[in-house]
């Protein structure tokens, strides 16, 4: 994995970073975190569903890169941007496969 690593700054390529399978048909990056915050790249195969509610602590935002997410009755596609408040909760899938970028403001 090709990164950079300074006092004040961590530069990667995403697609450098070992992906791990999170139940079959869904594997997750985990990108550098800080005390704050946590970033991670989702890549979802075509009928993949998270296997259960995702409830969050904290907020969590994350991009659609490609192909199409359903999440909480809408259908999301490349552009979309989705904030999650603290307390609430989700369970994505996708009918096409997708990618998704997000990232996760840990509670205080």
């Amino acid at each position: 994995m090709t990164r950079d690593s300074f006092d004040d700054v961590q530069i990667l390529n995403v697609d450098d970073v070992e992906p791990v399978e999170v139940v079959p048909g869904i594997v997750r990056r985990r990108l550098p975190a800080t005390a704050w915050a946590r970033g991670w790249m989702y890549d979802f195969a075509p009928g993949a569903e998270w296997p259960e509610d995702d409830v969050h602590e904290g907020e969590e935002r994350y991009y659609v890169l490609s192909g199409e997410f359903l999440d909480r009755g809408r259908r999301l596609g490349p552009g979309s941007y989705v904030v999650f408040a603290p307390g609430s909760r989700h369970r994505p899938r996708t009918e096409t496969g997708a990618r998704m970028l997000g990232i996760s403001i840990l509670a205080p």
